[in-house]
């Protein structure tokens, strides 16, 4: 049991919460956006938005452009995926630096960014394709970093004796890769890709409804036509855009995602074949056509020879690089390069910060502030109901049968899309705007931690639940002494990804302009909405980092020692 001592005085092994790399990360951050914010200057000041038709016959079209830009930044994050993930398991040099990165980039939230691209982007590019590439790289990075920490923890686990098999057969990189790590990391590169696809929606909804003042970034799409009948009041099309919503993500799950599961499974490493394997109609269909077969025996296996041939010759087997090597000179040239564009960049930034009054620091600190209380109210919120409905779900497994797939697609609509639809009833009420705000905060959090929820009370084990059984424990002892210890570890990674998202949905919860007028409450998202609204580039640059500066501080003070005590006091051993 967690006691008000193990929270406020925390004694987890001793580990850095801070490392030289950290801040090397945080300075690229603070370049990488005064360098956006320098190019934004450039914006056009207006940009006029496409016309969104609300008839039903266009919403396939739409549909088929926001799953477009779904699957161009997966691929993006696919390839991302493996080729950094292979970088830091293997090269022990790379790691110290890459590993770092990729943590203080999955902690920072991700549409913070989304008006210092757009800007830039339409700086040097037509309006058009800059949005579009804002989106598929804003759905990029909330994609990338899940998979890549999933890769890179299955390369790393590899076990030792498929390492010195892969070395006795003197598997090259290419035979090696498709052998060994490709089918040992297989299971959890699809369970993580299905995690960041269904993250992507909420970052696609958001990027496809997105305007700065007279600048109209929307992208047709089911995001945008949403939008447009909340506007509009139109009830008849908000069911259909939901309608149309809902069944693409059905049909994603079940003709994309379930036949990977189904098909994964041979790659499992395990003695006995499970009692229920994961099953998929659609796999079942495909596997037993005859078309199916004759491409892979006549067109996939051919290729796929010819090019294990090819990789045999042109890349020769070759031992991973296992302990520090010394640096050429080229590494040290090029190091000392970077080196002086990051003291440049952080100066020049350093200059436009110092240039901001004393009034808009204390302004960025109350929406903070204001921002900090939403979250919490959320996150509590969340916690509040997630806990009893996800042990119900985990450990009944009747109720899990039917509520778990009404979960699973309630989860996959995203917050965003379903936006507009609730400020038709709160903008009416009293302080309506701050109450939407925290709802969809709520709504971006609570699935979080509802599955992770159900992912612990599914995996106490049975002889614990009989042994309660047989102590005759109470219910409050039984909760006490067994879930709530259990559930432990699962609370705070959900707990921390349900944070992170919830800081995202500010951005788009605290600004927003609806009906033809601009609706906006105090916190750091409608500071940089606002501050991009105006063209107050100090003022964006300052709440941005701000904002990042303020979400790595809590993941590494109270969430990471939250983790460590999770790892030490609750583990299953």
């Amino acid at each position: 049991m967690v006691t008000l001592r193990d929270l406020l005085l925390p004694k987890p092994r001793e580990e850095r919460l801070f490392t030289p790399g950290d801040f090397i990360v945080f300075i690229l951050i603070a370049v990488l956006l005064y360098a956006g914010v320098t190019l934004a200057v450039k914006a056009p000041p207006s940009v006029k938005g496409p016309a969104i038709s609300l008839a039903p016959s266009a919403l396939p079209w739409y549909a088929l452009l926001s799953v477009g830009r779904m699957a161009a930044a997966y691929a993006l994050s696919l390839i991302f995926t493996l080729l950094y993930g292979r970088a830091a398991a293997y090269s022990p040099r790379a790691e110290r630096l890459l590993m770092p990165l990729l943590d203080v980039l999955q902690s920072v939230p991700i549409l913070s960014f989304l008006p210092v691209v757009l800007l830039s982007l339409s700086a040097i590019l037509p309006e058009t394709t800059a949005a579009e590439l804002a989106s598929i790289v804003l759905i990029f990075t909330s994609q990338a970093w899940n998979m890549t920490f999933g890769w890179y923890q299955a390369l790393k686990t590899i076990p030792k004796e498929l390492n010195e098999a892969s070395r006795i057969f003197r598997l090259n990189t290419w035979l090696r890769f498709r052998f060994l790590e490709l089918p040992f990391g297989m299971i959890p590169l699809i369970w993580n890709s299905m995690m960041s696809w269904a993250g992507g929606w909420f970052f696609l909804m958001a990027a496809e409804i997105f305007t700065v003042g007279d600048r109209d970034f929307r992208l047709p799409g089911l995001g945008a036509y949403l939008q447009e009948a909340a506007n509009q009041g139109n009830y008849q099309a908000i069911f259909w855009g939901l309608l149309t919503l809902i069944l693409t993500i059905v049909a994603l799950d079940q003709l994309i995602w379930r036949p990977l599961l189904a098909w994964s499974d041979r790659f499992k490493l395990e003695m006995v074949e499970s009692d229920n394997p994961p099953t998929s109609w659609f796999y079942d269909l495909l596997n037993n056509a005859r078309f199916i077969a004759w491409l892979r025996d006549r067109i996939i296996a051919p290729l796929s020879s010819h090019l294990d041939h090819w990789a045999v010759k042109r890349f020769p087997f070759q031992e991973h690089e296992s302990g520090p090597s010394r640096l050429t000179w080229r590494e040290i040239l090029v190091g000392m390069m970077v080196t002086g564009a990051l003291l440049y960049g952080i100066g020049r930034a350093m200059q436009m910060l110092l240039s901001l009054p004393v009034h808009q620091w204390l302004s960025i600190g109350l929406s903070v502030s204001a921002t900090l209380i939403r979250v919490l109210v959320s996150l509590l919120v969340a916690l509040a109901w997630t806990i009893p409905v996800g042990v119900a779900i985990g450990t009944q497994p009747r109720l899990a049968a039917v509520l778990q797939p009404i979960v699973q697609i309630a989860a996959s609509v995203p917050a965003t899309a379903i936006f507009p639809v609730i400020l038709l009833f709160f903008l009416s009420l009293p302080g309506g705007l701050n109450l939407a705000a925290v709802l969809l905060m709520l709504m971006g959090t609570q699935w979080y931690l509802l599955f992770n929820v159900i992912a612990g009370a599914t995996a106490i084990p049975q002889d614990l639940k009989y042994t309660s059984a047989l102590l005759r424990l109470t219910s409050w002892q039984r909760w006490r002494t067994l879930i709530l210890p259990a559930l432990f570890p699962y609370l705070i990674t959900g707990a921390i990804t349900a944070s992170g998202g919830a800081w995202n949905a500010s951005i788009v919860a605290e600004y927003v302009t609806f009906g033809g007028s601009t609706h906006s409450v105090l916190g750091i998202g409608s500071l940089i909405a606002h501050a991009t609204a105006k063209g107050d580039y100090a003022l964006l640059l300052a709440s941005t980092l701000s904002m990042v500066a303020t979400v790595v501080l809590i993941n590494r003070l109270w969430w990471r020692r939250l983790y460590m005590i999770a790892e030490e006091k609750y583990r299953m051993e």
